[in-house]
């Protein structure tokens, strides 16, 4: 026959053994809403790049729609911030309501998500393309830092370190070339590594070797990857969070035990 004490005995052991459990999965939950932050705090920081790049280089562009990537970018980082802290606060919580509701924020950071990286992946594929007026902006220079066109323009080639549109030999088919005697070529075509350098065509090897296409193409390539691939990361870390709650909401089995003669 089982005793009371023994009954009481198996009733705390099991009740024991559900608290280091559900301690266990709030731990890791702590653990991947921490990702979450981090993770937000990337894309963020990557669609805002992207943003103010864009800004500098929008005259290169043949269309405005690449800003769409930065601001679903924008969207999605605020809502994984907020629901990476929501979830972190959460963890000293068990509002079955609070819990669901988490999994709702889940849901429309994943609705983001997959939006902005569709998005990065559609412009990533037509780079080449969304550049092509590159070739008549470098065509009009006039080089007056009045022209809104010419200042992109040295701006775009101090930044990134690059001469003409595939290379400096770009800029002796310009009309500024020859009005300016065809001799140099823009000053921000100079490698800083040469301060004697002036942009004398006769001296080549102190300029910059790529042209502008190449290295823009790099440049925003780079932050709309990391959008792209902020995307499975946040889908992996859902599917776990997600499984966690799952297992928090779940209701305590009763234990029934019978009294043996």
């Amino acid at each position: 026959m089982f005793t009371s004490s023994r009954i009481s005995h198996d009733t705390t052991l099991f009740t024991y053994s559900k608290e280091v459990q559900k301690l266990q999965y709030k731990q890791a939950g702590h653990t991947q809403k921490d990702i979450l932050l981090v993770v937000g705090l990337v894309v963020g920081l990557s669609g805002f790049y992207l943003l103010m790049k864009y800004n500098q280089s929008s005259t290169f562009f043949s269309d405005s729609y690449i800003i769409l990537t930065a601001i679903f970018a924008f969207v999605s980082a605020a809502f994984l911030v907020i629901s990476g802290a929501f979830g972190s606060w959460l963890s000293f919580r068990d509002s079955v309501f609070l819990q669901g509701l988490f999994v709702y924020l889940l849901v429309v950071v994943f609705c983001l998500e997959s939006t902005a990286s569709a998005l990065a992946y559609f412009h990533a594929i037509k780079l080449d393309s969304e550049i092509a007026p590159l070739t008549g902006v470098f065509q009009n220079y006039t080089g007056s830092s009045q022209d809104s066109n010419s200042r992109a323009v040295d701006v775009t080639q101090e930044e990134l370190q690059c001469c003409g549109v595939h290379g400096y030999r770009d800029w002796l088919e310009t009309s500024w070339f020859n009005r300016t005697g065809g001799l140099h070529v823009p000053h921000t075509c100079c490698n800083s590594t040469f301060p004697s350098c002036n942009g004398t065509v006769d001296q080549p090897w102190q300029l910059y070797t790529q042209g502008c296409q190449v290295k823009m193409e790099m440049a925003f390539g780079f932050m709309l990857r990391l959008v792209m691939w902020g995307f499975p990361l946040v889908l992996l870390v859902e599917v776990v969070l997600v499984l966690i709650v799952a297992q928090l909401m779940m209701p305590q089995p009763h234990v029934k035990y019978d009294t043996i003669y």
